[in-house]
């Protein structure tokens, strides 16, 4: 998507993990949800205000009402919804996300798809069906919303 719209690409997770030194994963351990959160926050609120970009947030980074009045007022959001069993077949061997590592992680997917569902569509300005179409068509759905909203000038115009 950066690459398509020529412009830089953030993970607010990354920048988090250089910031701290270390994975989210182990700052979980050490300091707790409650303190990623906050940090979260503060990166979240810093990334909106700069350059025009992609940024990916964490998952959850809209339970904090801070970030979602961010996403929803300085960004053109856009929420790329899975369902937790397609979550699940793409992270089922990923051991790196706190909080996922549980007895029943698809239980625990579905827990936090109820939870967070309503909060991205609220926070985003746009839906997109993730599905299992490849990169490129996801791609080009998100860029035609973004077009017939006004939000980029349309392809050949």
């Amino acid at each position: 998507m950066a690459k398509r719209l020529g412009r830089p690409f953030i993970d607010s997770d990354q920048v988090i993990e250089r910031r701290v030194g270390t994975s989210i994963r182990d700052f979980f351990e050490q300091e707790g949800e409650e303190a990623f959160r906050d940090l979260e926050q503060t990166v979240i609120d810093a990334l909106t205000r700069g350059e025009s970009c992609v940024l990916a947030s964490g998952g959850g980074a809209v339970l904090r009402i801070a970030n979602r009045q961010h996403f929803q007022q300085r960004t053109h959001g856009v929420y790329l919804h899975a369902l937790p069993e397609e979550v699940f077949r793409r992270l089922r061997h990923d051991r790196n996300r706190p909080l996922l590592q549980v007895a029943d992680p698809l239980a625990r997917l579905r827990e936090l798809y109820a939870l967070r569902d309503p909060l991205y569509r609220e926070s985003t300005k746009f839906v997109v069906e993730t599905g299992k179409p490849s990169v490129t068509a996801l791609v080009n759905t998100v860029v035609f919303q973004l077009e017939q909203a006004g939000v980029l000038p349309r392809a050949g115009a």
